[in-house]
């Protein structure tokens, strides 16, 4: 199709937001272009709109099947501008919607040893001591005996894992069903995918980042650090929660298209087969509003999957904001839960939205496990992180062991179990959706 063509279609997505997204001049990829095709589309649409655009289809990034309408992600030759695509493409009959592959980021920033000596107070109680009010109350939850999450499996969505961290190792997923033998045994597409994926770098290695995988790592500590070692730091689960990484950041930003597919790994791994995903870790955002990608959060609502997702850190209201400060944690898909982050003194840091941020956790000067590069190697190491991406695994691992605790419950019940036990908090009140904070113990 020539961009001068005009056609009645009506347009899905939000082609209005992603032309504004454009003319704010945000982050995406250059020149390229993710198209979801209507369904029912043949494949001489898709070759009449890359003839028309004189595009190359860089990848699929969601097959058409059954008659339902591929995603395909194109870059545009250098002569062709990326708004007047956008435009000319959102009256193309054959396409369901077209946006820019916009740029996403961790939101964490720098700043133990660690339980004893005071400083992992994300997991302090009232009680006890140590203690802080503030803490997801996870250690009174742990002395009554909730220490470990067996048969459950978190999906990490961001950086890498150092995956051989001394306080990670026993919790990271093994597949069963595709050994290292360079064969894609279950026919999923991803060949010897044991732990996971780089979506990033296209590879089975979930620590292709190497010391630079810090962040993913992190979050996996605060999930599912191993407990009672006499070591480093303890998660939320200690032990029998397995975590499945899907890289799609690199060391600054990851795109939406990657983004999506590490989703969509996700829902197939647990329609395929019937592995209880029963949550994904998602401290990550930016970018104007996506149709593909909220289609794929959509999709793993579908197959039962809990996104719990950092709210930012741009300190911004996310009511009715759509510069890209608050997505995708401010999309109205129900399987969201977004996570606001506290200071130890109960302050809030950071974004906030009555109606578009769910609860808060602790979020600042949180340490965790990290890849250190000592002579050459990666060893075991810790620090501190502060941010929205530091709150939202304490509640990614409460998600698990609810799940544990709850064998056979819905994303939607663990949401609720979750945003109903949430303490009142003067910081949170018309704030967040709970007015509250995360309480491990209240369930």
């Amino acid at each position: 199709m020539a961009l001068g063509t005009s056609f009645v279609a009506q347009a899905g997505g939000r082609p209005d937001l992603a032309l504004k997204g454009l003319k704010e001049g945000r982050a995406h990829a250059s020149g390229e272009l993710l198209v979801k095709y209507r369904d029912g589309a043949n494949a001489g649409a898709s070759d009449a709109v890359q003839r028309g655009l004189g595009a190359q289809k860089v990848q699929t990034v969601r097959p058409g099947k059954g008659g339902r309408g591929e995603l395909s992600l194109l870059r545009l030759p250098a002569n062709v501008d990326l708004a007047a695509a956008v435009s000319a493409l959102s009256n193309d009959p054959d396409v369901e919607y077209a946006e820019p592959n916009w740029l996403l980021h961790h939101d964490a920033f720098s700043n133990d040893t660690y339980y004893t000596n005071g400083t992992l107070w994300g997991m302090y109680g009232d009680v006890g001591s140590p203690n802080n009010q503030y803490g997801s109350q996870a250690s009174e939850a742990w002395n009554t005996g909730s220490t470990a999450c067996g048969n459950v499996i978190v999906g990490v969505i961001d950086e890498g894992i150092y995956w051989q961290h001394e306080d990670l190792a026993a919790n990271i997923w093994t597949n069963p069903y595709d050994a290292a033998d360079g064969i894609d045994n279950d026919g999923n597409g991803f060949v010897d995918d044991v732990h996971g994926w780089d979506f990033n770098g296209d590879t089975n290695d979930i620590n292709s980042g190497g010391a630079s995988d810090d962040h993913g790592t992190h979050v996996s500590g605060t999930i599912a650090g191993v407990g009672g070692n006499g070591k480093g730091v303890a998660g939320v689960c200690w032990s029998g929660v397995k975590l499945i990484s899907a890289k799609f950041l690199g060391r600054r930003s990851g795109s939406t298209a990657d983004a999506v597919r590490a989703i969509d790994y996700f829902n197939d791994l647990k329609t395929r087969h019937g592995l209880n995903i029963v949550a994904t870790n998602n401290s990550w955002g930016g970018g104007p509003f996506s149709q593909s990608l909220s289609d794929a959060i959509d999709r793993a609502g579908q197959a039962d999957i809990l996104f719990v997702v950092a709210a930012g850190n741009d300190s911004v209201n996310c009511e009715g904001n759509t510069s890209g400060a608050c997505y995708p944690a401010a999309y109205p898909n129900s399987n969201i839960l977004s996570v606001a982050a506290l200071r130890n003194t109960g302050a809030l840091v950071y974004n906030y939205g009555v109606t578009t941020v769910d609860i808060g956790a602790p979020g600042y000067a949180i340490p965790s496990t990290v890849p250190v590069s000592s002579k050459g190697k990666l060893v075991s190491g810790y620090a501190s992180y502060n941010g929205t991406s530091m709150a939202t695994p304490h509640v990614t691992g409460a998600a698990a062991l609810y799940a544990s605790r709850h064998p056979g419950s819905t994303a939607q019940q663990i949401k609720a179990a979750i945003m109903n036990a949430a303490v009142p908090t003067p910081s949170l009140s018309g704030k967040t959706v709970t007015g509250g904070r995360l309480d491990v113990s209240g369930f």
